[in-house]
Protein backbone atom coordinates (compact mmCIF):
# COMPACT_ATOMS: atom_id res chain seq x y z
CA UNK A 1 0.00 0.00 0.00
CA UNK A 2 0.78 3.31 -1.16
CA UNK A 3 2.66 6.19 1.82
CA UNK A 4 -0.03 8.90 2.14
CA UNK A 5 2.75 11.98 1.94
CA UNK A 6 1.86 14.22 4.74
CA UNK A 7 3.01 17.85 5.49
CA UNK A 8 2.65 18.80 9.36
CA UNK A 9 3.84 22.96 9.85
CA UNK A 10 4.24 24.86 13.08
CA UNK A 11 6.65 27.60 13.41
CA UNK A 12 8.88 26.08 16.10
CA UNK A 13 9.40 24.31 18.95
CA UNK A 14 9.92 26.62 21.72
CA UNK A 15 9.04 25.82 25.05
CA UNK A 16 4.95 25.61 25.23
CA UNK A 17 1.61 23.65 25.57
CA UNK A 18 1.18 23.94 21.96
CA UNK A 19 4.62 22.46 21.08
CA UNK A 20 4.59 19.75 23.61
CA UNK A 21 1.16 18.44 21.95
CA UNK A 22 2.89 18.51 18.44
CA UNK A 23 5.66 15.97 19.96
CA UNK A 24 2.40 14.09 21.67
CA UNK A 25 1.24 13.80 18.18
CA UNK A 26 4.25 13.06 16.18
CA UNK A 27 4.92 10.20 18.60
CA UNK A 28 1.99 8.60 18.27
CA UNK A 29 2.05 8.73 13.99
CA UNK A 30 2.18 5.49 12.58
CA UNK A 31 5.03 5.69 10.10
CA UNK A 32 4.84 2.40 8.56
CA UNK A 33 1.55 4.28 6.93
CA UNK A 34 2.53 8.14 6.80
CA UNK A 35 5.24 9.34 5.04
CA UNK A 36 5.74 12.76 7.09
CA UNK A 37 7.38 16.08 6.61
CA UNK A 38 8.11 18.70 9.23
CA UNK A 39 7.60 22.31 8.65
CA UNK A 40 9.12 24.55 11.22
CA UNK A 41 9.47 28.11 10.05
CA UNK A 42 12.60 28.47 12.64
CA UNK A 43 14.60 25.25 13.47
CA UNK A 44 15.03 26.53 16.93
CA UNK A 45 12.97 25.80 20.81
CA UNK A 46 14.16 23.40 23.50
CA UNK A 47 11.75 20.88 22.47
CA UNK A 48 13.56 20.34 18.90
CA UNK A 49 15.86 17.30 20.84
CA UNK A 50 12.47 15.51 21.40
CA UNK A 51 11.54 15.29 17.71
CA UNK A 52 10.97 11.81 17.19
CA UNK A 53 12.74 9.80 14.42
CA UNK A 54 9.95 9.01 12.23
CA UNK A 55 9.33 12.77 10.79
CA UNK A 56 11.42 13.97 8.24
CA UNK A 57 12.32 17.69 8.87
CA UNK A 58 12.42 20.41 6.12
CA UNK A 59 15.08 22.61 5.60
CA UNK A 60 14.07 26.07 6.97
CA UNK A 61 13.05 28.31 4.32
CA UNK A 62 14.51 32.31 5.10
CA UNK A 63 12.11 34.24 4.83
CA UNK A 64 9.63 32.15 6.91
CA UNK A 65 11.92 32.36 9.65
CA UNK A 66 11.40 35.88 9.87
CA UNK A 67 8.24 35.07 11.84
CA UNK A 68 10.54 35.01 15.10
CA UNK A 69 12.66 38.20 14.51
CA UNK A 70 12.57 41.35 15.01
CA UNK A 71 11.68 44.26 12.48
CA UNK A 72 15.24 45.05 13.38
CA UNK A 73 16.90 42.44 12.90
CA UNK A 74 14.97 41.75 9.33
CA UNK A 75 16.37 44.67 7.87
CA UNK A 76 19.44 44.21 9.02
CA UNK A 77 19.22 40.62 6.75
CA UNK A 78 18.23 42.73 4.19
CA UNK A 79 14.79 41.61 3.43
CA UNK A 80 13.43 44.76 3.04
CA UNK A 81 9.88 44.04 1.54
CA UNK A 82 9.14 41.56 4.56
CA UNK A 83 10.61 44.63 7.26
CA UNK A 84 8.49 47.12 5.61
CA UNK A 85 5.17 45.24 5.50
CA UNK A 86 5.87 43.80 9.28
CA UNK A 87 5.81 47.20 10.22
CA UNK A 88 3.08 48.22 8.35
CA UNK A 89 1.45 45.09 9.69
CA UNK A 90 2.38 46.04 13.63
CA UNK A 91 0.99 49.27 13.35
CA UNK A 92 -2.49 48.84 11.70
CA UNK A 93 -2.74 46.16 14.47
CA UNK A 94 -2.00 48.44 16.65
CA UNK A 95 -4.25 51.13 15.84
CA UNK A 96 -6.97 48.45 15.85
CA UNK A 97 -6.25 46.80 19.20
CA UNK A 98 -6.48 50.66 20.64
CA UNK A 99 -9.55 52.00 18.78
CA UNK A 100 -11.25 48.53 20.42
CA UNK A 101 -9.85 49.02 23.59
CA UNK A 102 -7.99 45.38 23.30
CA UNK A 103 -6.45 44.23 26.47
CA UNK A 104 -4.06 41.70 24.47
CA UNK A 105 -3.42 42.97 20.75
CA UNK A 106 -0.92 40.14 20.13
CA UNK A 107 -3.01 38.17 17.96
CA UNK A 108 -3.70 40.90 15.69
CA UNK A 109 -0.49 41.92 15.20
CA UNK A 110 0.14 37.90 14.26
CA UNK A 111 -2.93 38.15 12.01
CA UNK A 112 -1.86 41.35 10.29
CA UNK A 113 1.60 39.96 10.21
CA UNK A 114 0.91 37.12 7.69
CA UNK A 115 -1.82 39.22 5.98
CA UNK A 116 0.37 41.99 4.87
CA UNK A 117 3.50 39.89 3.99
CA UNK A 118 2.01 36.96 2.82
CA UNK A 119 2.18 37.64 -0.80
CA UNK A 120 6.64 37.94 -0.56
CA UNK A 121 6.51 34.29 0.90
CA UNK A 122 7.39 31.64 -1.35
CA UNK A 123 5.40 28.56 -2.16
CA UNK A 124 6.54 24.90 -1.11
CA UNK A 125 7.41 23.09 -4.34
CA UNK A 126 6.44 19.53 -3.34
CA UNK A 127 3.01 18.09 -3.31
CA UNK A 128 1.22 16.43 -0.54
CA UNK A 129 -2.38 14.56 0.04
CA UNK A 130 -2.78 16.32 3.21
CA UNK A 131 -1.08 19.21 4.71
CA UNK A 132 -1.96 20.31 8.89
CA UNK A 133 -1.22 23.33 10.23
CA UNK A 134 -0.11 23.14 13.31
CA UNK A 135 -0.20 26.69 15.16
CA UNK A 136 -2.56 29.58 14.39
CA UNK A 137 -2.87 31.19 11.61
CA UNK A 138 -2.83 28.59 9.14
CA UNK A 139 -1.62 31.16 5.97
CA UNK A 140 1.16 28.91 4.95
CA UNK A 141 -0.97 25.56 4.73
CA UNK A 142 -3.87 27.96 2.85
CA UNK A 143 -1.65 29.48 0.53
CA UNK A 144 1.75 28.31 -0.03
CA UNK A 145 1.27 24.65 0.05
CA UNK A 146 -0.45 21.84 -2.40
CA UNK A 147 -2.48 19.17 -1.05
CA UNK A 148 -5.30 16.88 -1.56
CA UNK A 149 -6.57 18.33 1.81
CA UNK A 150 -5.83 21.20 4.23
CA UNK A 151 -6.43 20.84 7.78
CA UNK A 152 -5.59 23.87 10.88
CA UNK A 153 -5.95 23.42 14.28
CA UNK A 154 -7.44 25.46 16.78
CA UNK A 155 -5.83 26.00 20.43
CA UNK A 156 -7.42 28.52 22.16
CA UNK A 157 -10.53 29.84 23.26
CA UNK A 158 -12.41 32.02 20.70
CA UNK A 159 -14.37 33.75 23.12
CA UNK A 160 -11.58 35.32 24.69
CA UNK A 161 -9.30 36.91 21.92
CA UNK A 162 -9.98 39.49 19.91
CA UNK A 163 -8.74 39.15 15.77
CA UNK A 164 -10.09 40.56 12.27
CA UNK A 165 -13.23 38.46 11.79
CA UNK A 166 -13.53 38.60 8.13
CA UNK A 167 -9.60 38.09 7.46
CA UNK A 168 -9.91 34.96 9.89
CA UNK A 169 -12.57 33.55 8.01
CA UNK A 170 -11.12 33.70 4.50
CA UNK A 171 -7.92 31.91 6.16
CA UNK A 172 -10.09 29.29 7.43
CA UNK A 173 -12.81 28.85 4.19
CA UNK A 174 -9.47 27.96 2.73
CA UNK A 175 -9.30 24.84 4.33
CA UNK A 176 -11.06 21.40 4.31
CA UNK A 177 -11.36 20.18 8.29
CA UNK A 178 -10.73 22.52 11.67
CA UNK A 179 -9.11 20.47 14.56
CA UNK A 180 -10.37 21.70 18.03
CA UNK A 181 -8.66 20.56 20.78
CA UNK A 182 -11.82 20.58 23.30
CA UNK A 183 -15.26 20.74 22.48
CA UNK A 184 -15.52 23.72 24.38
CA UNK A 185 -12.88 25.39 22.04
CA UNK A 186 -15.49 23.58 19.50
CA UNK A 187 -18.21 25.51 21.04
CA UNK A 188 -16.39 29.18 21.25
CA UNK A 189 -14.79 29.01 17.81
CA UNK A 190 -17.95 28.18 16.08
CA UNK A 191 -19.99 30.82 18.07
CA UNK A 192 -17.82 33.54 15.93
CA UNK A 193 -17.97 31.54 12.89
CA UNK A 194 -21.31 28.76 12.92
CA UNK A 195 -20.95 28.59 9.00
CA UNK A 196 -17.91 26.91 9.59
CA UNK A 197 -19.63 24.42 12.39
CA UNK A 198 -20.08 21.08 9.81
CA UNK A 199 -15.94 21.16 8.98
CA UNK A 200 -15.20 21.68 12.55
CA UNK A 201 -14.03 18.54 14.98
CA UNK A 202 -12.18 17.81 18.20
CA UNK A 203 -8.80 15.67 18.80
CA UNK A 204 -7.47 16.06 22.00
CA UNK A 205 -3.96 17.21 23.12
CA UNK A 206 -1.84 13.88 22.86
CA UNK A 207 -0.50 12.68 26.05
CA UNK A 208 1.32 10.07 27.32
CA UNK A 209 0.95 9.11 30.77
CA UNK A 210 3.62 6.63 31.02
CA UNK A 211 6.10 9.49 29.51
CA UNK A 212 5.13 12.21 31.61
CA UNK A 213 6.05 9.99 34.38
CA UNK A 214 9.57 9.17 32.92
CA UNK A 215 10.37 12.53 32.54
CA UNK A 216 9.26 13.36 36.03
CA UNK A 217 12.31 11.15 37.44
CA UNK A 218 14.88 13.03 35.55
CA UNK A 219 16.75 15.50 36.06
CA UNK A 220 15.98 17.65 38.82
CA UNK A 221 13.85 21.04 40.47
CA UNK A 222 16.71 22.18 43.33
CA UNK A 223 15.07 25.80 43.06
CA UNK A 224 12.36 24.27 45.18
CA UNK A 225 13.12 23.57 48.57
CA UNK A 226 10.76 21.38 51.19
CA UNK A 227 10.26 21.93 54.69
CA UNK A 228 7.89 20.93 57.48
CA UNK A 229 4.80 23.18 57.66
CA UNK A 230 5.54 25.05 53.97
CA UNK A 231 3.43 24.56 51.28
CA UNK A 232 4.71 24.25 47.58
CA UNK A 233 2.17 26.25 44.76
CA UNK A 234 3.93 25.77 41.18
CA UNK A 235 1.75 26.87 38.16
CA UNK A 236 3.24 26.25 34.67
CA UNK A 237 2.38 28.52 31.54
CA UNK A 238 3.59 31.68 29.48
CA UNK A 239 4.24 35.35 31.02
CA UNK A 240 1.13 36.03 29.25
CA UNK A 241 -2.02 38.23 30.01
CA UNK A 242 -3.69 35.23 29.14
CA UNK A 243 -2.17 32.84 32.33
CA UNK A 244 -3.30 35.50 35.42
CA UNK A 245 -0.05 35.04 36.92
CA UNK A 246 -0.72 38.79 37.99
CA UNK A 247 -3.58 37.41 40.02
CA UNK A 248 -1.60 34.43 41.37
CA UNK A 249 0.72 37.09 42.84
CA UNK A 250 -1.94 39.14 44.33
CA UNK A 251 -3.50 35.86 45.60
CA UNK A 252 0.10 35.19 47.07
CA UNK A 253 0.18 38.45 49.24
CA UNK A 254 -3.49 37.73 50.55
CA UNK A 255 -2.17 34.02 51.82
CA UNK A 256 0.69 35.59 53.00
CA UNK A 257 -1.18 37.76 54.88
CA UNK A 258 -3.46 35.53 56.17
CA UNK A 259 -0.39 33.82 57.89
CA UNK A 260 -0.26 30.87 55.20
CA UNK A 261 3.50 29.81 54.92
CA UNK A 262 3.76 29.21 51.47
CA UNK A 263 6.20 29.41 48.64
CA UNK A 264 4.64 29.88 45.17
CA UNK A 265 7.09 28.63 41.89
CA UNK A 266 6.14 29.34 38.02
CA UNK A 267 7.81 28.00 35.09
CA UNK A 268 7.55 29.64 32.07
CA UNK A 269 8.71 32.77 30.58
CA UNK A 270 7.16 35.93 27.87
CA UNK A 271 6.44 38.99 27.39
CA UNK A 272 5.25 40.00 30.76
CA UNK A 273 8.27 38.79 32.73
CA UNK A 274 9.40 42.89 33.81
CA UNK A 275 5.97 43.52 34.81
CA UNK A 276 5.18 40.52 36.85
CA UNK A 277 8.64 41.26 38.57
CA UNK A 278 8.53 44.91 39.41
CA UNK A 279 4.75 43.86 40.97
CA UNK A 280 6.64 40.65 42.86
CA UNK A 281 8.85 43.44 43.94
CA UNK A 282 5.84 45.49 44.98
CA UNK A 283 3.89 43.72 46.85
CA UNK A 284 7.17 42.44 48.84
CA UNK A 285 7.03 38.85 47.62
CA UNK A 286 10.87 38.41 46.55
CA UNK A 287 10.79 35.62 49.12
CA UNK A 288 7.69 34.33 48.74
CA UNK A 289 6.73 34.22 44.90
CA UNK A 290 9.57 33.07 42.16
CA UNK A 291 9.54 33.30 38.50
CA UNK A 292 11.75 30.33 37.39
CA UNK A 293 11.96 30.97 33.91
CA UNK A 294 12.02 28.32 30.80
CA UNK A 295 12.32 24.85 31.65
CA UNK A 296 13.03 22.12 28.90
CA UNK A 297 11.30 19.34 31.45
CA UNK A 298 8.46 20.76 34.22
CA UNK A 299 7.65 17.71 35.24
CA UNK A 300 10.16 17.24 38.57
CA UNK A 301 8.56 20.92 39.34
CA UNK A 302 5.23 19.26 39.44
CA UNK A 303 5.98 15.87 41.01
CA UNK A 304 7.82 17.93 43.98
CA UNK A 305 4.80 20.67 44.14
CA UNK A 306 1.66 20.25 46.78
CA UNK A 307 -0.83 22.28 44.84
CA UNK A 308 -0.60 23.07 41.05
CA UNK A 309 -2.22 26.01 40.23
CA UNK A 310 -3.81 27.73 37.24
CA UNK A 311 -5.12 31.01 37.51
CA UNK A 312 -5.73 31.74 33.90
CA UNK A 313 -8.33 34.33 32.16
CA UNK A 314 -8.69 31.59 29.19
CA UNK A 315 -7.43 28.50 27.89
CA UNK A 316 -8.09 26.32 25.02
CA UNK A 317 -7.23 23.22 26.41
CA UNK A 318 -4.24 22.93 29.09
CA UNK A 319 -1.71 20.30 28.36
CA UNK A 320 -0.52 21.43 31.87
CA UNK A 321 -3.22 20.77 34.22
CA UNK A 322 -3.49 17.24 32.41
CA UNK A 323 -0.24 16.58 32.93
CA UNK A 324 -0.28 17.83 36.63
CA UNK A 325 -3.30 15.33 37.14
CA UNK A 326 -1.07 12.74 35.42
CA UNK A 327 1.60 13.36 38.59
CA UNK A 328 -1.41 13.02 41.37
CA UNK A 329 -1.56 16.69 42.15
CA UNK A 330 -4.76 18.25 43.74
CA UNK A 331 -5.17 20.91 40.91
CA UNK A 332 -6.85 24.28 41.72
CA UNK A 333 -8.28 26.22 38.61
CA UNK A 334 -9.98 29.52 37.83
CA UNK A 335 -13.57 29.58 36.22
CA UNK A 336 -11.94 29.89 32.82
CA UNK A 337 -14.77 29.20 29.89
CA UNK A 338 -13.44 25.83 28.80
CA UNK A 339 -12.46 25.16 32.57
CA UNK A 340 -15.49 22.02 32.80
CA UNK A 341 -13.85 20.11 29.90
CA UNK A 342 -9.93 20.04 32.01
CA UNK A 343 -12.31 18.95 34.93
CA UNK A 344 -14.78 18.08 37.52
CA UNK A 345 -15.49 20.75 40.62
CA UNK A 346 -14.30 18.93 43.66
CA UNK A 347 -13.85 15.71 42.18
CA UNK A 348 -10.29 16.41 40.19
CA UNK A 349 -9.79 19.76 41.09
CA UNK A 350 -11.30 22.61 42.39
CA UNK A 351 -12.46 25.39 40.29
CA UNK A 352 -12.68 28.58 41.23
CA UNK A 353 -13.69 31.76 40.71
CA UNK A 354 -11.74 34.19 38.10
CA UNK A 355 -10.85 36.70 40.91
CA UNK A 356 -8.29 37.04 43.47
CA UNK A 357 -10.16 36.12 46.26
CA UNK A 358 -11.62 32.89 44.45
CA UNK A 359 -7.99 31.87 44.08
CA UNK A 360 -7.37 32.25 47.57
CA UNK A 361 -10.36 30.72 48.70
CA UNK A 362 -9.48 27.48 46.41
CA UNK A 363 -6.19 27.12 47.71
CA UNK A 364 -6.48 27.81 51.68
CA UNK A 365 -9.35 24.62 51.14
CA UNK A 366 -6.73 22.44 49.35
CA UNK A 367 -4.26 23.03 52.32
CA UNK A 368 -6.67 23.41 55.30
CA UNK A 369 -8.95 20.69 54.55
CA UNK A 370 -7.15 17.90 54.56
CA UNK A 371 -10.43 15.25 53.51
CA UNK A 372 -10.17 17.30 50.26
CA UNK A 373 -7.69 17.70 49.04
CA UNK A 374 -6.80 13.90 49.72
CA UNK A 375 -9.80 13.10 47.77
CA UNK A 376 -8.58 14.93 44.75
CA UNK A 377 -5.47 13.16 44.69
CA UNK A 378 -6.73 9.70 45.33
CA UNK A 379 -9.43 10.44 42.05
CA UNK A 380 -6.56 11.77 40.00
CA UNK A 381 -4.48 8.65 40.93
CA UNK A 382 -7.38 6.60 40.36
CA UNK A 383 -8.07 7.84 36.63
CA UNK A 384 -6.86 6.84 33.22
CA UNK A 385 -5.58 10.43 31.68
CA UNK A 386 -4.02 8.81 28.45
CA UNK A 387 -5.43 9.18 25.06
CA UNK A 388 -3.46 8.34 22.98
CA UNK A 389 -5.82 6.72 20.58
CA UNK A 390 -7.12 10.34 19.95
CA UNK A 391 -4.57 9.58 16.70
CA UNK A 392 -7.39 7.56 15.41
CA UNK A 393 -8.91 10.79 14.68
CA UNK A 394 -6.35 12.06 12.67
CA UNK A 395 -6.13 8.81 10.28
CA UNK A 396 -9.63 8.93 9.89
CA UNK A 397 -9.46 12.70 9.00
CA UNK A 398 -6.75 12.44 6.55
CA UNK A 399 -9.00 9.24 4.66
Amino acid sequence: MKKRKILISSFDLAIGGVERSLIGLLKQIDYQKYDVDIMLFKHEGDFLPYLPSGPKLLPEIPAYTTFRKSIYQITKEGNYPIAISRTIAKYIGLLHGKIKKVDEPGYLAIQYGWEVSSRFLPKLNKEYDVAIGFLWPHHFIGEKVKARKKIGWIHTDYSNIFINEKLDSRMWNKLDKIVAVSDECLNTFVNVFPLLKEKTTVIENILSPQFIKEQSNIGNSTEITKREGKTVLLTVGRLSHAKGLDKAIRACRKLVNAGYDIEWYVVGYGPLEADLRELIKQLNLSDRFFLLGKKTNPYPYIKNCDIYVQPSRYEGKSVTIREAQILGKPVVITNFPTANSQATNGVDALITSQDISGLVDGIQSLINEDTLRNRLISNVLSKDYGNENEIEKLYNLIG
